[in-house]
């Protein structure tokens, strides 16, 4: 009787330890949530409290990617809420700021590849409030919008190790904007403006704008993933890949997209070239500054007299 307890007791163990493992095995997401209300007088902190726990659980607790990942393979990625309105009941107005990073192989540093800001971050939500999803259909705007930067995070990462290999889920964020065209709420409608979740998805499955998702995976895979090796040949893949931003039309240079891919990749641009030659240097600055204007201000220290 003894012996059987025991065996039984094995096989519990073994369940259970199964059952983690399958557990940690359906998390693709390792998201740091935080919510902010500098704005906000009278906060209820409880009911902020557990709205970030439940949104945290929401993206760390669901399995969004069609492949398997381990524990320490989760993507990083940051979601910072800032509220400027709540009404103290169930209706808050917001944005947020959407951040997704990954390792460089052979090396410690990480490098973005996300750096969002959604101006229109609006919802409803109750304290204590499941939050129910379904890719059929609208069930709830905070639902719909976690679930929307889940599957660009996952694109963008899937995109930066194998050649266009986030196609899956950017159709996947794009059956959400589709789905939440009768919504009232703001961020998922073309006539709106030109810098919010409908663009978003349309640039990135738009033809147009394969250079960018083909650079995510020469900058990424065959640039930085080789630099800890030979970071001479790193850099050069990377100055020969940076042209083809040339491919889009100075109609784009405004698009979403573009803009995306430049807060992102402005800084590290400038970090990894000022170490090249001056002829180098200054091909990529020439390169940069009329590729993203905006940013001229940074690649002016790729002029820099070293």
């Amino acid at each position: 009787m003894q012996q059987s307890s025991i065996v039984d007791m094995k096989k519990l163990i073994a369940f259970i330890l199964c059952f983690l493992s399958l557990h940690t095995f359906a998390q693709d997401l390792n998201c740091r949530v935080q919510i902010l209300s500098p704005q906000i007088q009278n906060t209820n902190k409880k009911a902020l409290d557990d709205l970030q726990i439940t949104i945290s659980e929401f993206l760390n607790n669901r399995k969004w990617a069609d492949f398997e990942l381990k524990s320490q393979e989760r993507i990083d990625c940051n979601l910072v809420i800032t509220l400027k309105n709540w009404d103290g009941g169930s209706n808050f107005q917001g944005e947020a700021q959407v951040l997704s990073s990954r390792p460089v192989f052979g090396s410690s540093y990480n490098t973005t590849l996300l750096n969002l800001n959604d101006k229109n971050f609006d919802f409803n939500y109750t304290e204590g409030q499941p939050l129910d999803y379904s890719e059929q259909s609208y069930q709830n705007n905070l639902s719909s919008m976690l679930a929307f930067y889940a599957y660009i995070i996952i694109g963008f990462d899937s995109d930066s190790f194998s050649k266009l290999g986030g196609a899956t889920y950017y159709t996947k964020a794009q059956t959400i904007v589709n789905n939440a065209q009768n919504a009232p709420f703001p961020g998922w409608k073309a006539f709106e403006n030109l810098k919010n979740r409908y663009w978003l998805v349309e640039n990135i499955n738009n033809k147009s704008f394969l250079p960018i998702r083909n650079i995510l995976y020469s900058y990424h895979r065959l640039g930085l993933d080789i630099m800890s090796e030979d970071i001479i040949k790193g850099r050069k893949v990377i100055a020969e890949t940076l042209p083809q931003l040339a491919e889009l039309d100075k109609q784009k240079q405004s698009s979403m997209l573009n803009q995306v891919f430049f807060l992102a990749k402005a800084d590290e641009i400038v970090d990894i070239f000022s170490k090249g030659n001056p002829m180098e240097r200054t091909k990529i600055y020439n390169l940069m500054v009329d590729a993203d204007p905006t940013n001229t201000s940074k690649y002016e220290e790729l002029k820099k007299i070293k």
